[in-house]
């Protein structure tokens, strides 16, 4: 990414191509580093103050009190002045991953269950009957 810095620090033409707001967040990993990219997310350039949502309140302190090393480095590798702060802001909290429901055991399959399919007399309407029972279940 370094490299990729030295390239847009030199040409104007990825100044043309690229917005500032652009390289800053693609520039935003190696400025900070891996653990504190991993709890920041949504970088965005307002004015001349780069937003920076955090995961929660004492990240946004202690990312705060490094405001100042952290814009000297971002400056340092894209080498674009026009971000003059940085302001942390708590970010909408992120959703765990959710599994789907599991079944619960239906009475019939339990052992000792009694099943309405045996008060069907006719063998093959039985069988027709837990088949399509079995099916709808699945």
């Amino acid at each position: 990414m370094e490299r990729a810095a030295r390239i847009f620090k030199n040409k104007q033409v990825s100044r043309e191509v690229f917005s500032p707001e652009d390289v800053a967040r693609a520039a935003w990993p190696t400025a900070v580093g891996k653990s504190i990219a991993s709890h920041t997310s949504r970088v965005r350039l307002v004015r001349q103050t780069l937003i920076v949502e955090v995961e929660d309140a004492i990240w946004q302190r202690q990312l705060h009190t490094l405001s100042r090393q952290i814009l000297d480095r971002l400056i340092k590798v894209i080498g674009i002045t026009q971000i003059a702060d940085i302001e942390f802001r708590i970010g909408v909290p992120r959703r765990e991953p959710q599994r789907a429901a599991t079944r619960q055991p239906t009475l019939f399959s339990e052992p000792g269950a009694t099943d309405e399919a045996n008060e069907i007399q006719d063998a093959v309407l039985k069988k027709v009957f837990r088949l399509s029972r079995k099916k709808a279940s699945a």
